[in-house]
């Protein structure tokens, strides 16, 4: 008797329970950090085992017909509150939400956000929508003319929610009423929309420091919005991935005393002797009695470690010179030797686009490759962001689809321009795993080592498409303002380097476009800019470094690196001549000479020249226009159209190209 009456109290809570979408804020602009999802039930502290929340994608184009799921929330083992709420939210929503929302998921809309009772397997991505099991279900959009018609269908939605319907849309938040209607307001994560129920006393976490170093203190202090009437005992945990116990002491059970509202500990960074690398640890509270509630908490601080080591050669921004060995096997240019004009450049594709040779690693391996291909010299526990000039930590890799204080993989040349894409059901399978490739692949672009750059990700897109240039024009990418070019040889190798590893691709003189009609062009410019950055940015030992370290994966080595003036012979003034490795013994002092007025007019005085050199003066195209003996500083007077013209400076079998403009 006792079971069945059990059974029908059961029964008669449950069927009179409701749960309901009681709030989101699925558009946060410029951050998409502070977004979040409330339900809320009728009885509080009600269990929501067996719910799931389902997110639904309505397609970006019109007519808004896609009803495919693209995120599953399983409820299991979670309740609402003493209110009856429950959040899911990023991490920096306060208060704390229940459940952890990863930054940029809830899509902007116009979408849907439905509440069934099922399993969140139930829901794999691409699952259409459907009215089965269906409990609750909200369609949102942030303008007023779009609206998910075929989810509403779907969902048995007569009514899409603008979230931007009021003047401060960017602060706003869409929430349910009493009578199920919707409206848009000021957000009210964790509390009841009408302002009713119980006031939580919220405690607040601060720290001394953002981030942190081995051996120092963590200083953590803990507020209660008012006074607590009894002694508040809680437990912290800093644990993280590898980073646990042993990377840190103190006190980790704080008792906030009755009559006051605050309290603090001191934790004490382990400095070891490991060369672990960055580590960050997260902050965790448990314990809180029902009456406090955590306004933050999951906290992040980095730990940096110092035990890194260091290299023996310097960063691109203190580079240094003939540190590293090339490992360039014996023979492995042979055969270009005497070779000029097109025939050269077969030369040097029979070698890097061998398919008897070369490996083709997959796209998720770059992340491996470039980890250490561009770690810091400096630290190697961060990696060289090339364009902005400064490291980053490897910790701070993009996993997910922000970009905010990630790095992730620049393509140098970029993906639309060659067509490049990823195979399908790639994955990370190490080095010793590996498949064909030739020069007629271009899509294996996608995985070439020697394009692929370590990047800050906001830098990453805003280079984007672009061509390279200095021309002031938002279609040509010039770098981050403020830094010192350390990166223009090394991009202008790169590129010479798949102009001639793949067929179909160019670098050409001027903007090109990125594509030819619908089709990827395969062109990327400016050449004379890039033949330019290759001689005023010379190769270092970093670029050396990566060179060699990208060999032992992929079998192939960059020649415009270990030769970088062969460049001139594939693309420059010195076409058509026959190339014959010796000429890359040495270089022309570059800091020594110089050429002005530039741009220039009826003449150009050139100085540094300290044995007999030949002045050769080319045009783009590669035709000699004029040739000069100077054995001393000395003016050239100029009689040519205006444009660009290449300066070649050959002494004792030492050459420097210069660009030049005529006026």
């Amino acid at each position: 008797m006792k079971i069945k009456l059990f059974f029908l109290l059961f029964v008669s809570i449950f069927s009179n329970a409701q749960v309901v979408i009681n709030e989101i804020d699925p558009d946060t602009p410029s951050t998409d950090v502070k977004e979040f999802i409330e339900l809320h039930s009728n009885i509080p502290n009600f269990s929501l085992n067996g719910y799931v929340v389902v997110l639904f994608n309505a397609g970006s184009t019109s007519p808004y017909s896609g009803t495919a799921s693209y995120y599953a929330i399983d409820l299991d083992g979670y309740t609402t509150d003493a209110n009856g709420n429950f959040l899911i939210g990023n991490s920096q929503v306060s208060p704390t939400p229940a459940l952890d929302l990863p930054e940029t998921t809830l899509q902007n809309g116009p979408d849907a956000i439905a509440l069934y009772l099922a399993n969140g397997s139930d829901f794999p991505i691409g699952t259409l929508a459907t009215s089965t099991n269906l409990v609750h279900a909200i369609a949102y959009s942030n303008t007023s003319t779009t609206q998910p018609t075929a989810l509403m269908n779907a969902l048995n939605l007569t009514v899409c929610i603008n979230e931007n319907a009021t003047s401060n849309a960017a602060n706003h938040s869409i929430q349910r009423k009493a009578d199920g209607t919707f409206e848009v307001k000021v957000p009210t994560p964790g509390m009841n929309n009408d302002g009713s129920g119980i006031v939580f006393n919220y405690l607040t976490t601060t720290f001394n420091n953002t981030s942190y170093t081995e051996g120092q203190n963590v200083i953590i202090t803990f507020t209660t919005s008012s006074n607590v009437t009894s002694p508040v005992t809680f437990t912290i945990s800093l644990n993280n991935g590898n980073f646990n116990a042993s990377d840190y002491s103190g006190n980790t059970i704080i008792t906030i005393p009755a009559g006051t509202n605050t309290a603090s500990t001191t934790i004490t960074l382990v400095d070891d002797s490991l060369d672990e690398g960055d580590e960050e640890f997260i902050l965790y509270i448990s314990g809180l009695p029902v009456e406090v509630v955590a306004s933050n908490n999951s906290i992040l601080r980095r730990v940096e470690d110092n035990d890194y080591q260091i290299s023996n050669f310097g960063t691109p921004l203190a580079p240094t010179y003939g540190n590293v060995t090339p490992t360039i096997p014996t023979g492995y240019y042979a055969s270009l030797e005497g070779l000029s004009g097109s025939a050269l450049k077969q030369a040097i594709q029979d070698i890097i686009a061998n398919p008897a040779v070369v490996h083709l690693h997959s796209y998720a391996d770059i992340w491996d490759i470039i980890r250490t291909a561009d770690q810091n010299p400096a630290n190697h526990s961060k990696v060289w962001c090339m364009y902005i000039e400064q490291p980053m930590s490897k910790i701070d890799q993009q996993q997910g689809s922000s970009i905010v204080g990630k790095w992730n993989r620049e393509h140098i040349f970029c993906q639309s321009r060659g067509g490049f894409q990823v195979a399908l059901g790639d994955t990370a399978d190490g080095i010793s795993i590996w498949n064909t490739t030739s020069a007629a692949n271009v899509v294996d672009g996608i995985s070439d080592a020697h394009h692929i750059r370590v990047e800050n990700g906001q830098e990453n897109s805003s280079r984007n498409n672009k061509n390279y240039g200095t021309v002031n024009s938002s279609t040509v990418y010039a770098g981050p303002t403020g830094t010192q070019g350390s990166w223009k040889g090394d991009v202008a190798r790169s590129l010479f380097y798949m102009a001639v590893r793949f067929n179909g691709l160019n670098v050409v003189n001027g903007d090109p476009s990125e594509y030819n009609g619908s089709v990827p062009s395969g062109n990327i410019g400016d050449l004379a800019t890039l033949l330019a950055w290759n001689a005023q940015d010379p190769r270092d030992d970093f670029e050396m470094n990566r060179n060699n370290y990208i060999y032992t994966w992929q079998q192939n080595r960059n020649p415009f690196i270990d030769y970088p003036l062969l460049a001139n012979y594939v693309f420059g003034p010195q076409y058509g001549q026959p190339w014959f490795a010796s000429l890359a013994n040495s270089i022309l002092n570059t800091d020594e000479i110089k050429i002005f007025p530039n741009p220039a007019s009826e003449y150009i005085f050139i100085s540094g020249i300290e044995t007999p050199t030949r002045i050769l003066i080319y045009t783009l195209s590669g035709q000699k226009v004029l040739q000069q003996e100077l054995s001393t500083d000395g003016k050239i007077s100029l009689n040519l159209p205006a444009g660009i013209y290449f300066v070649n400076m050959k002494s004792e079998e030492k050459t420097e190209t210069k660009k030049i403009i005529v006026k």
